[in-house]
């Protein structure tokens, strides 16, 4: 996987292609950058949502989505094993074992 461009470089190219004159298309932008038209649709995309211009969720909200994530899978994992602890000390204390 190719590394990926510094964010300033993303903020630029995003900045160029706003500021536009009329009739100039991306793909001459993103050609003029060394990039893929598809690639300054994303951009633009993810500009336009970090923006409050569109709906979605901001690279902010993602990551701390990630860490939630990550969180309640470690905390399942405790639950289960404290379950189970709990299920074989149950079994241990019958009477007549």
């Amino acid at each position: 996987m190719p590394k990926p461009y510094p964010k300033e470089f993303r903020d630029d190219v995003v900045r160029v292609a706003r500021n536009r004159e009329p009739g100039v298309h991306l793909k001459q932008i993103a050609a003029d950058f060394g990039i893929s038209e598809s690639c300054l649709t994303g951009w633009m995309k993810k500009a336009d949502i970090e923006d409050g211009a569109k709906p979605g969720l901001t690279s902010e909200q993602n990551a701390e989505n990630r860490e939630l994530r990550k969180r309640l899978r470690l905390l399942e994992q405790e639950n289960e094993v404290l379950r189970r602890a709990a299920a074989y000390l149950s079994q241990a204390n019958l009477p007549g074992k």
